[in-house]
């Protein structure tokens, strides 16, 4: 068989570990041949494709980024012109390559177009790939684990200066409409405030949770904001509650935007491992003729599901979820 593999959407840790789990188990176990199918599914309209070898995969394990590139691109989008056909030219591309199977490894996005394609009736096979954590269908997606680390280990750093200071300190981190990575980074770096979209909240609570901590004898606060949380004039999350808090207690209050880093270097072991599983899970759909599925995990299985169920969806945040319950118990304020 001869099957070809992309990147879509963002960068993220363990891409490249999955492009490795993927073609060495086609390549070693199945006996495949693997096509690299470069900037996402701009390549498969470009005809960008060439073939990838073992010496393709050598320090990949642990490498950032994708050696394949990415794109945003989205060919099942409203045509501009009549005369722009991208579907049309991605099936005369998979055709004239002869591949028998595509890769595509990508987010909520390329979940949607890799079912699309599947509709048109090419054989796919997709991986699930965030930091955000909010792809429908899995319970954890590669890059999820090392964005936490990283956000963590930045809100660690934080308590030093906001305790030496006696600051508040607001930190903003990644997430679009989901507050996984919020949650799970502000809950292991000890965040006393975290602020998801899900959540609705009152910076009145905020403000008096602030107040309180300093009546307690604790004069600094950590506030972890996800990116998505609505705010008011346009402004980022940071700036707003850090604006907001500053008018309602009166405290010397700094925010922190952590931005892109949450998506650079490499991937945590669990991620490394993670995604070597899910790519060899992905062949082995392939040598099975099971196409138009993802690949996904439910607790400590690696799994399939239908590409249909995935498309269009997201997984959000649930106020039930045992950390934030367990969070409140304990005192921290989500709003």
């Amino acid at each position: 068989m001869k099957i070809g593999i992309l990147t879509s959407g963002g960068d993220c840790p363990g891409i490249n570990a999955t492009i490795r789990g993927v073609c060495k188990t086609a390549m070693n176990h199945y006996g495949m041949e693997v096509y690299g199918i470069h900037s996402g599914f701009r390549g498969l309209l470009d005809n960008d494709i060439t073939p990838l070898t073992e010496n393709s995969l050598t320090g990949l394990l642990n490498l950032g980024g994708t050696i394949l590139g990415t794109s945003r691109e989205k060919p099942f989008k409203k045509r501009v012109s009549a005369s722009e056909d991208k579907p049309a030219q991605l099936l005369t591309n998979i055709k004239k390559n002869e591949l028998d199977c595509v890769v595509c490894i990508g987010g909520n996005g390329t979940q949607k177009t890799a079912a699309k394609l599947a509709a048109e009736g090419v054989n796919v096979v997709s991986i699930p790939k965030t930091i955000d954590n909010d792809v429908w269908g899995t319970d954890i997606s590669f890059g999820f684990d090392s964005a936490v680390s990283i956000a963590t280990d930045a809100i660690d750093r934080l308590h030093s200066t906001a305790s030496a200071h006696q600051r508040v300190m607001v930190i903003e981190v990644m997430g679009h409409k989901a507050g996984w990575i919020a949650l799970y980074s502000g809950m292991a770096g000890g965040g006393d405030i975290i602020l998801l979209p899900e959540i609705p909240f009152d910076i009145h609570r905020i403000g008096d949770a602030i107040i309180n901590r300093l009546k307690k004898g604790k004069p600094y606060s950590i506030v972890v904001v996800a990116e998505g949380i609505p705010t008011l004039g346009g402004k980022k999350a940071a700036q707003y509650i850090a604006e907001e808090i500053e008018y309602e207690t009166g405290f010397e209050t700094r925010e922190t935007v952590l931005g892109y880093i949450q998506r650079g270097g490499s991937p945590t072991a669990f991620d490394r491992n993670l995604a070597t599983r899910m790519g060899g899970h992905a062949t082995e759909l392939i040598a099975n003729g099971q196409f138009g599925r993802m690949v996904s995990v439910s607790g400590s299985e690696i799994i399939s599901v239908p590409l249909t169920e995935v498309a269009g969806k997201l997984k959000l945040v649930n106020e039930n979820h045992d950390l934030v319950v367990q969070g409140r118990r304990m005192g921290i304020c989500f709003g």
